[in-house]
């Protein structure tokens, strides 16, 4: 049962709502260049396996130093399937397989420099649906500066099942031919799934202003990590594990508990789930209180 059993004993939502497996995470993008992942109070807890993309040589050596047993990393580019180049920045953040547009980074404080294009380096791009160690996805965090759209739309598959995106989104395209935020929104809501919640937006000082610091700002957007989730108000088109994964992202990754309520709620209304499931919780909830 995939180390069901261990994780039961270890949390008590997995053990209230008994999903079949562990959450399945995969991570594009994973080197944690903006910090921890957004799973990984899930990892800590032995309650996800993540199937992790890092192309750049030696992060994926850090990943790998450092993962557990729940993790595996892959040096794979993904993308829709052809032949790309990758454009490998001063600032790591920065690679991606789009060129930076340097129009639109000479406005902005800084970011000339960290967008200088080092080393470029010819790939070949795999779709997400033809890797063959996701057997299956629940959770995809995103972050290739740039390429979500093609990603997106060469995993139709796996994203048909899944539950919960979390995706950077950009406001102003530091890239050629970057497709802008409401692309990929209307993107993600053809395949099911709607705006949840943003988090760390990140902004920028527009030139010739200088900061005190290289990266201070005021108030221009560039980018933010938007939360997509499975349409909650169309509950009757999820599976129950769907709804039990639902709950598990939202309450242990964003502490979405009204969303984790919800889906317990309609697991309940089922009998796939114990008559007093959301009484439990409300008290798992006031016990961390």
């Amino acid at each position: 049962m995939d180390n069901v059993t261990t994780s039961v004993a270890a949390d008590a939502l997995f053990a209230l709502l008994r999903p079949e497996r562990l959450t399945a995470v995969v991570d594009v993008g994973a080197n944690p260049v903006d910090g921890d992942p957004p799973y990984k109070s899930l990892l800590q807890k032995g309650l996800c396996r993540v199937v992790g993309f890092e192309p750049q040589p030696e992060a994926l050596a850090a990943l790998k130093a450092r993962k557990s047993e729940y993790e595996t990393y892959l040096p794979f580019v993904i993308g829709d399937g052809s032949a790309k180049t990758l454009h490998v920045c001063a600032s790591d953040g920065m690679t991606s397989l789009l060129r930076p547009d340097a129009a639109i980074l000479h406005h902005l404080g800084g970011f000339e420099f960290w967008g200088r294009v080092v080393k470029e380096m010819p790939v070949t791009t795999r779709c997400l649906d033809d890797v063959s160690e996701i057997e299956t996805l629940d959770f995809l965090k995103i972050d290739v500066q740039g390429s979500e759209l093609p990603i997106f739309r060469n995993a139709t598959r796996l994203l048909g099942t899944a539950v919960a995106i979390q995706t950077e989104v950009s406001f102003v395209c530091l890239y050629e031919d970057q497709p802008v935020f409401g692309m990929v929104d209307l993107a993600l809501r053809e395949l099911g799934f709607i705006p949840h919640a943003i988090v760390g937006t990140k902004r920028g000082m527009i030139s010739p202003m200088v900061g005190a610091k290289p990266d201070s700002a005021l108030n221009q957007l560039l980018e933010a990590d938007v939360i997509y989730v499975r349409d909650f108000t169309k509950a009757e088109l999820m599976t129950s594990e769907q709804l039990k994964h639902l709950a598990l992202i939202a309450h242990h990754c964003y502490r979405s508990y009204d969303l984790a309520m919800n889906c317990i709620h309609r697991l309940q209304e089922r009998s796939a789930a114990a008559p007093d499931a959301v009484t439990q919780y409300m008290n798992l909830l006031r016990a961390r209180s």
